[in-house]
């Protein structure tokens, strides 16, 4: 059983706010940076927002945190690594690292380790999609589609068409 909480209209709008948010915030020296999967095709849409709302390019990176994860011994002998493609210099740069659905805080610190190893940004500030409640870890976002309260039987599941062949975020029970 699943609960949409937000259809492909509303997420469309949504993102497209986050990227003005952000612009207004970030200046000049702003990169999108994406953490692959969702987030990565977030990240293409806010740095499209952004392209379309301050009429300029934003270097656009993604992350495969694969390597960097602290469950790594756990997902399985042969995990599959995408590689991470970021082809501008992060130096002094205000990043803007997005991700789909922030929940536990465990994805974003391993992106973190990952993204200090390419340089030292001037400033790192967090975009998710959703904010699930049930940080392990002191990581919050800075700029917040919407906040998803689930019980612990239950996730949030951010769709791309991209990927799923739709857009939306829904409420699924687990098995």
């Amino acid at each position: 059983m699943e609960r949409t909480i937000l259809d492909a209209e509303e997420m469309t709008g949504f993102i497209e706010k986050l990227a003005v948010e952000s612009l207004k915030e970030a200046g000049s020296h702003l990169a999108v940076v994406g953490i692959k999967k969702r987030g990565a095709i977030i990240a293409n849409r806010i740095a499209e927002s952004i392209r379309i709302a301050g009429m300029r390019e934003v270097p656009l990176g993604f992350l495969d945190i694969t390597l960097y994860r602290d469950d790594f011994s756990r997902i399985g002998p042969n995990p599959v690594v995408s590689g991470t493609e970021i082809s501008f210099d992060l130096e002094g740069r205000t990043i803007l690292l997005v991700d789909d659905v922030l929940y536990t805080g465990r994805t974003v610190r391993a992106a973190l380790d990952e993204l200090i190893d390419f340089g030292r940004p001037g400033l790192v500030r967090l975009l998710v999609l959703v904010d699930r409640q049930g940080r392990e870890l002191p990581i919050h976002p800075d700029f917040v589609g919407i906040k998803a309260v689930v019980a612990s039987n239950q996730y949030v599941e951010v769709r791309v068409k991209e990927i799923d062949g739709m857009d939306g975020v829904v409420v699924v029970e687990r098995r």
